[in-house]
């Protein structure tokens, strides 16, 4: 018989509750955007209602590695979320804004 998550977790050390929830941070924060698109609760055809596009063009925009930077912003935010642009230097991480007025 299946146990419910919550009764193994209340079984857990303190240290072994930290280690799942730091590899949990780590998988929400990158994936790809079919498993952004599923964790957000929504289906390609809801996301291409929402753009006003058919929903065989949102499989092929998530099998996309190379997009315009216009077609990701447009895709994350029917999603309901914000696209920034970062970049990672030794000295610390730097918001590109450039991409803001687009």
């Amino acid at each position: 018989m299946a146990k419910k998550f919550s009764e193994l977790e209340a079984k857990m050390s303190p240290e072994a509750r930290a280690r799942v929830q730091k590899k949990v941070q780590e998988a929400l924060a990158e994936m790809p955007l079919n498993e952004l698109r599923n964790a957000r609760g929504l289906s390609q055809k809801m996301l291409a209602e929402a753009l006003h596009i058919q929903q065989p063009a949102i499989a092929k925009i998530e099998r996309r590695t190379d997009m315009y930077i216009s077609t990701l912003r447009s895709h994350i935010e029917a999603m309901g979320g914000q696209l920034e642009i970062m970049a990672h230097f030794p000295e610390g991480a730097v918001r590109i804004s450039h991409f803001s007025q687009l």
